[in-house]
């Protein structure tokens, strides 16, 4: 992949992947609620926790490949 292929999923990590930015990350409340037990989530709330952490590993799998690739 190229050097922009990391910087694409950078932005993407930063923007969608922690917006809403107040009071906390949407996506560390849904980390802190899944490791919490995951009382009272719904199909919805599983498919947003995937929608936010869709940049997040697409950062690392590129990170990596970039890593490992010399």
């Amino acid at each position: 992949m190229k050097q922009n292929s990391l910087t694409i999923f950078l932005m993407l990590a930063l923007t969608l992947g922690l917006a809403p930015f107040f009071p906390e990350p949407h996506v560390i409340g849904k980390i802190r609620w899944v490791l919490g037990g995951a009382e009272g989530m719904q199909v919805m709330d599983y498919f947003d926790l995937c929608l936010h952490g869709v940049p997040w590993v697409g950062l690392m799998l590129v990170g990596l490949k970039k890593i490992f690739k010399k």
